[in-house]
């Protein structure tokens, strides 16, 4: 899911509330564990990350400082009101997700996009990593709408550098919750060898999927997270 969608977490951080585990603990737990997963996926679609390099590191800086901040944050504050921010935030993704073909054109029309997405993409990139680092579901959902949409390229190929962006921001955030906060390594463990051989499938299965059924998947995903998490947090 997360490879392909990008809304893993959907399944892992319920779970991990359901057996017992306290909110922020099994938010820290969580993303420590799907770290091997992401990096795993971000390894399957290294096929598309060739001459994408410069790209990925220039936003992967975003999601690194974006990550920090946001683990930072979940650290210090009440999560409350991002919580309730989430959904909408993610609902707005799909939609742009789905209006990204039009909005595209759109753009085309007003001169070529540059070939990192420009600083729009760059603050956008952060924004998210901070999210990412804050709660992280559907993290992957906000960013490929968003590289689809500042970037022209294939969605095969975006949703390479969209598995790089995550696991830098995950990666990030899961190094300060080890130094700084309390983690269940029984739970990460676990986490991380499904996700890791999940990461491997994933990259398989998504490179088939045309860059059409692709939206639609990443659009239904989105949805069904979005639902999901308004009926818990509203």
């Amino acid at each position: 899911m997360n490879v392909i969608v990008g809304s893993g977490s959907l399944v892992t951080f319920p779970t991990l509330l359901a057996v017992g585990f306290a909110p922020v603990l099994a938010n820290v737990s969580n993303t420590v564990g799907l770290v091997p997963g992401a990096l795993s996926g971000a390894t399957a679609y290294r096929r598309e990350l060739r001459g994408q390099r410069g790209r990925a590191l220039r936003l992967g800086c975003a999601s690194v400082l974006g990550g920090l901040s946001g683990a930072s944050l979940l650290l210090a504050l009440p999560g409350v009101i991002f919580r309730r921010a989430v959904p909408v935030l993610i609902v707005i993704a799909c939609l742009l997700m789905a209006a990204q073909p039009r909005i595209g054109r759109w753009l085309g029309k007003r001169g070529e996009r540059p070939a990192h997405g420009g600083l729009p993409l760059l603050a956008s990139v952060f924004a998210t990593g901070v999210y990412g680092g804050y709660f992280g579901a559907a993290q992957g959902v906000i960013l490929i709408s968003l590289l689809a949409i500042f970037i022209d390229d294939d969605l095969q190929r975006l949703n390479g550098v969209k598995n790089v962006l995550t696991t830098l921001a995950n990666g990030t955030a899961a190094l300060l919750f080890v130094v700084l906060s309390h983690v269940s390594w029984e739970a990460v463990g676990l986490i991380a060898a499904g996700s890791s051989v999940g990461g491997q499938i994933g990259g398989v299965v998504g490179r088939r999927l045309s860059p059409g059924t692709l939206r639609v998947i990443v659009v239904i995903g989105g949805v069904v997270v979005a639902s999901i998490l308004f009926v818990k947090y509203w």
